[in-house]
C-alpha cells in the first residue's frame, strides 16, 4: 500500500489546511498516484472501486487550478446520480473551504431549476451535475462550456450502464479541445476505452493495484443505520457482547476525538489514537488499553499501524474503511492467538456499497445483524450476573449473609422475592418504559408499483435509458428499478413503493432521449 503524506504531494496551503481540518492523515493509494499527474496538467484514467478516495484524488488539484477571479464555469463534473452529485459536491466544498472564489454548483433533477439557473447568473467555477440536468441547462444556455479547464467522468462505467453515454459526447464535444479530462471508473468495458480514445489526449493509465491479504478466520458482521443513531447502535452491541477489550475505527482524527468525548461522557473507559497526539500520549493511551485499566481504544488507521494487544475481543468499524485493505488489517486486530474475534460494521445509507466491495476483495461473507433492543442487552447483563452468583455461590462462606436473610424471611418474604429484589438492585433497572430509539432498517423493501410512461420503442427508448433516467433524476439506486416492459408506443416500469411519489414528482413534464414525458400509475 502506497503510504504518502498529502505534504508531499505540493497540494496548496489553503487546501492543506482544510485537509488538516478534516482530520485525513495520509493520502489513498489512487490519490497519491493520481494528484501529481493531474496538477502536471495530465488527462488521467482511474481505475479504483468505490470508497477509494476518487473524489480528493480529482478535487484537490482541480480546486488548485481554478482561478477565481474568473466567474465562468472552469470545471465540469458529471455523475451518475443526484446522491453522489451532492456528495461530491460536500467534499469539494470542505476541501475549498479556505479557498476565496470557489463556487461551486451541484445540479440535478428533482430540484427547480429555476434556482440552479439564478445560482448560475451569478457566476459559478465549478459544477457537479447528472449529464440530463447539465444537458437541459445547455440547451437553455444557462449553461456554457467555452472555458472550462478540466471535466471529471466520475463512476463512467456506471454512467453508461444507465444509458448517459450519447448525453456524456454531447457534453464532450461542447467544450473546448485544450480542456483537461479525468476519467474515473470501477471496471474497465470496452465502451469505456472507446470514450477515453476519441475524448482524451494520451492519457495516464492509474489502476490501484490491491495486495493479496489473508482474511482471518472471525465471525463478521454488519448492522444498517441512521448517521444520527450510529453511537447508540455502538453503545448497544458494546453493552450486549460485553467484549473485554475493543477497538473502535474512524476515518478521521476529528471523528476519534468527537466519539471517544461521546464514550466517556456516557461513562465507558476508553481512549483516543490518532497522529495529532503526541507520543507520550499515545503511549499513555496503549498502555492504559495493555493493561486493563480501560477497555475501548478508539483510533484512525495510521494510528493503530502496527499495534498488537493480545485479547482483543472485538473491533468495530465505526466508520467503513476508505478501502478494502484497511478492513482487512482492522479486523486482523482480533481472534489472535487461536483466540475467538468478532468484528461488527456500522453500514450508513451508500456504505453497503463499499461493503459489498470488501466482501468481493476478501471473499468472505459479512452477515446481517439486527442492532440489540434494549431487553436484549438487559438479558445479557442478568445472564452474567447469574453467572457470577453461580461461582460464589459454589465458593461458599456465606454463612453471615444467610443469617440476614432469614431475619428477612421471618417478616414473611420468601425467598424468591429477596433474590429477585437483590437481583434488580444489582441490574440498576429502573421502573420506567423505556422506549426503544426507532432505528430505521433501509433494506430496499420490494413492494413494487408499476408505472405507464408515454414512450416506447417508435422514441428507440431502451431500458438503459429509463434507468438512467429516473435514477439520475430522482437519486433512487439503479438496481432498485423492477422489470420494465417497452412497447412500440408506451413502457411500463416497476419502481419500489416507498420511490413511487419522488419518481413521479421528479419525472413530471421532463424528457427522456430530448422527448417530453407524462408518467402516471399504470392501471
Amino acid at each position: 500500500m502506497i503510504q504518502t503524506k498529502f505534504e508531499n504531494l505540493d497540494i496548496s496551503k489553503e487546501i492543506q489546511k482544510a485537509i488538516d481540518e478534516m482530520g485525513f492523515e495520509e493520502a489513498t493509494p489512487i490519490q497519491a498516484q493520481a494528484i501529481p499527474h493531474i496538477y502536471n496538467g495530465e488527462d488521467i484514467i482511474g481505475q479504483a472501486q468505490t470508497g477509494t478516495g476518487k473524489t480528493a484524488a480529482f478535487g484537490i488539484p482541480l480546486l488548485d487550478r481554478i482561478d477565481p477571479g474568473n466567474k465562468k464555469v472552469q470545471a465540469v463534473i458529471l455523475t451518475p446520480t443526484r446522491e453522489l452529485a451532492i456528495q461530491v459536491s460536500e467534499e469539494l466544498k470542505a476541501l475549498s473551504k479556505y479557498k476565496q472564489g470557489i463556487d461551486i454548483l451541484p445540479v440535478y433533477g428533482g430540484q427547480p431549476i429555476e434556482r440552479q439557473i439564478r445560482a448560475l447568473q451569478k457566476g459559478v467555477r465549478v459544477i457537479i451535475g447528472t449529464p440530463g440536468r447539465v444537458i437541459d441547462h445547455m440547451r437553455r444556455r444557462t449553461l456554457k462550456m467555452n472555458q472550462v479547464r478540466v471535466v471529471v467522468l466520475d463512476e463512467a462505467d456506471e454512467m453508461l450502464d444507465m444509458g448517459f453515454r450519447e448525453d456524456i459526447e454531447k457534453i464532450l464535444q461542447d467544450m473546448p479541445c485544450d480542456r483537461q479530462t479525468l476519467l474515473f471508473s470501477a471496471t474497465m468495458p470496452g465502451p469505456i476505452m472507446e470514450l477515453a480514445k476519441k475524448y482524451q489526449k494520451n492519457p495516464r493509465f492509474i489502476k490501484v493495484v490491491h495486495k493479496e491479504l489473508t482474511v482471518p478466520s472471525i465471525e463478521q458482521f454488519y448492522v444498517e443505520t441512521k448517521e444520527k443513531s450510529k453511537l447508540e447502535a455502538l453503545t448497544r452491541l458494546i453493552d450486549f457482547y460485553n467484549p473485554n477489550l475493543s477497538l473502535v475505527f474512524c476515518n478521521t482524527k476529528k471523528k476519534v476525538d468527537e466519539l471517544l468525548l461521546q464514550l466517556q461522557a456516557r461513562g465507558y473507559l476508553a481512549e483516543g489514537l490518532h497522529g495529532d497526539l503526541s507520543q507520550s500520549q499515545r503511549d499513555r493511551a496503549m498502555e492504559k488499553f495493555r493493561n486493563g485499566s480501560i477497555d475501548i481504544l478508539v483510533a484512525t488507521d495510521v494510528a493503530a499501524r502496527g499495534l498488537d494487544v493480545s485479547g482483543v475481543d472485538a473491533v468495530f468499524n465505526y466508520d467503513i474503511p476508505q478501502n478494502e485493505e484497511y478492513y482487512v488489517h482492522r479486523i486482523g486486530r482480533t481472534g489472535r492467538a487461536g483466540r475467538q474475534g468478532r468484528a461488527f460494521s456500522l453500514v450508513v445509507g451508500r456504505d453497503i456499497y463499499k461493503l459489498r466491495d470488501i466482501q468481493e476483495y476478501t471473499g468472505t461473507k459479512i452477515v446481517r445483524k439486527d442492532i440489540p433492543s434494549l431487553s436484549d442487552i438487559e438479558e445479557t447483563r442478568a445472564n452474567s450476573l447469574l453467572k457470577k452468583v453461580k461461582k460464589v455461590v459454589e465458593e461458599g462462606g456465606l454463612g453471615k449473609y444467610m443469617e440476614l436473610i432469614e431475619k428477612l424471611i421471618e417478616e414473611e418474604y420468601t425467598s424468591m422475592d429477596l433474590a429477585a429484589a437483590l437481583l434488580k438492585m444489582m441490574l440498576g433497572k429502573e421502573e420506567n418504559d423505556s422506549k426503544e430509539e426507532d432505528f430505521e432498517n433501509p433494506g430496499d423493501g420490494r413492494d413494487m408499483v408499476r408505472l405507464f410512461i408515454n414512450i416506447g420503442r417508435n422514441q428507440k427508448i431502451r431500458p438503459g435509458d429509463i434507468v438512467g433516467t429516473i435514477a439520475g433524476e430522482t437519486g433512487m439506486p439503479g438496481e432498485l428499478i423492477g422489470t420494465i416492459d417497452i412497447y412500440d408506443k408506451f413502457t411500463f416500469v416497476e419502481v419500489p413503493k416507498r420511490y413511487a411519489k419522488d419518481v413521479l414528482c421528479n419525472m413530471k413534464n421532463n424528457q427522456i432521449k430530448g422527448r417530453k414525458i407524462n408518467i402516471e400509475h399504470a392501471r
